[in-house]
């Protein structure tokens, strides 16, 4: 009996304990694959903006003060609600896929949500995202009015993205998502840096244009010395804008996220 107590209290051979890591790795991977998979056979190059602009709206509530909202999944009790107006179809999408994923295993919709996002982004040309799943769903909305407004001017916009842990780098680096899209910043389903080369450009100037070239939060953001220098650069090297897009975004979907193993 003590010679049975004292090999079960010895370490494990170092070889088996980096077999068991590498199974675990194998499987989360294999999990991340297969919810790539399924969006990838429902997600087209057309509805890649909206998907992403889903991740933000979800994301987006999330309040360090009172540590509320954030990637959670509530999205799917705030589609009626005045700001996410036109993201019902973008939903459905995820929530068709994740219909089909489950069918194999348990996912929750932030999950979906979140690889969704960073799919659409590298299926237009983007950088390849990695995103860590286990992420527990809301069963109530977020409260009401803490995403950023379109209104917004660039001292509003830095001070909001602060209250969510996002510095003025990052909220540049993520605004560079309205790349994507009919905003006027470039090929619509291309993901690339031409977002920022437009801005520097200020086509909004011109005569008739201004409706037509982003958000007045998109166009705020040339007007602040702190944020024209973080355009400049991205406008410069797309490789830079890449890499600070995917650490943003990472940083985006983990921010006020409740996870399986912290239950």
């Amino acid at each position: 009996m003590l010679v049975s107590m004292f090999t079960f209290l010895l370490p494990l051979p170092k070889s088996i304990l980096q077999h068991s890591g590498a199974n675990s790795n194998a499987n989360a991977a294999d999990d991340v694959t297969l919810l790539q998979e399924e969006i990838r056979k429902v997600l087209t190059k057309g509805k890649a903006a909206g998907v992403l602009r889903l991740v933000f709206h979800d994301a987006g509530t999330y309040d360090m003060d009172d540590n509320s909202g954030g990637m959670n999944g509530s999205i799917s009790y705030e589609l009626d609600r005045p700001e996410n107006k036109g993201l019902k179809k973008s939903f459905k999408i995820v929530a068709e896929a994740k219909k089909i994923v489950e069918e194999k295993q348990p996912v929750s919709m932030s999950d979906m949500i979140a690889v969704a996002g960073a799919e659409a982004v590298s299926f237009c040309g983007g950088p390849v995202i990695p995103i860590e799943l286990g992420r527990l769903d809301s069963m109530m909305p977020d409260p009401e009015g803490k995403l950023p407004e379109e209104t917004l001017d660039a001292f509003g916009l830095k001070q909001s993205f602060q209250k969510k842990g996002f510095s003025t780098q990052e909220l540049v680096a993520l605004s560079g998502a309205h790349t994507l899209g009919s905003k006027g910043f470039g090929n619509p389903v291309t993901f690339d840096n031409a977002y920022y080369k437009v801005l520097l450009e200020k086509p909004w100037l011109s005569s008739g244009m201004t409706s037509m070239v982003g958000l007045p939060s998109d166009r705020t953001l040339v007007e602040d010395d702190e944020c024209i220098r973080w355009i400049s650069k991205y406008a410069e090297d797309q490789e830079l804008f890449f890499e600070d897009f995917k650490n943003a975004y990472i940083k985006l979907v983990n921010t006020g996220a409740k996870w399986r193993r912290d239950s």
